[in-house]
């Protein structure tokens, strides 16, 4: 079984049916990143200029044929020159400007029908309003991520290709913060599918999370020296 498969427990994740009060035993601390605002860009640009490196396999025969341009898989946009300037007239608000790097990698065919990739970054200014929480010890973080992606483009020079890309690019202003939350409880975990067949003692008879059975708010005596 798995929560979703052959499973009729109600102590899983998923829709709720009735009243949503009902199970909750607890209010639990967790620590998690809270998101304050968040805004989304999308639109087509034209007239981008990648310049690649890497090429792989190496020494492609020019001229290249261009075939298409996204983002290079497991690196993420990068934030910098940063600016928060907050508004005279609202202090919890702030025109936000930064640049925003956007890895890519380029695919290609070389004069001998060859296909291969190179790696090239693109840079996307932004300004733009949002909320920004006032200063505290905790840091607030104000990153982005972006999507990348090209089907249209041109071998310009050694190099160099220009092209035309739907970039989307997600703003977010965050902090990690700890958090006080109502609790169903731990879930009941079902076995898997295809469980191990083999028995472990001592290791089956723990809970599988810890518990603070019994645990209530109490008040400790101390003694001042």
């Amino acid at each position: 079984m798995s929560f979703y498969i052959n499973n009729t427990s109600g102590n899983k994740p998923g829709p709720i049916s009735g009243n949503p009060l009902n199970g909750i035993c607890e209010k639990i601390l967790i620590q998690t990143r809270k998101i304050f605002d968040a805004c989304v860009s999308t639109g087509t640009e034209t007239g981008i200029v990648l310049t690649v490196t890497d090429f792989t396999p190496a020494d492609p025969v020019l001229p290249l044929t261009f075939i298409s341009a996204e983002n290079t898989p497991n690196q993420e946009a990068t934030v910098t020159d940063l600016v928060v300037e907050r508004l005279d007239n609202a202090p919890n608000y702030a025109n936000v400007t930064m640049n925003i790097s956007i890895p890519v990698t380029v695919t290609y065919r070389d004069a001998n029908g060859v296909i291969g990739t190179a790696t090239a970054t693109v840079v996307v200014s932004k300004a733009v309003v949002l909320f920004v929480p006032q200063p505290s010890a905790t840091p607030i973080d104000i990153t982005a991520s972006a999507l990348f992606s090209s089907q249209i483009g041109t071998f310009t020079s050694p190099n160099v290709f220009t092209v035309t890309a739907c970039v989307q690019i997600i703003i977010r202003v965050s902090a990690i913060v700890d958090v006080l939350v109502p609790s169903y409880g731990y879930p009941c975990l079902p076995p898997c599918q295809q469980a191990c067949g083999s028995q472990c003692p001592g290791i089956q008879d723990l809970p599988t999370y810890p518990t603070a059975a019994g645990a209530t708010a109490t008040t400790i005596q101390t003694t001042r020296v």
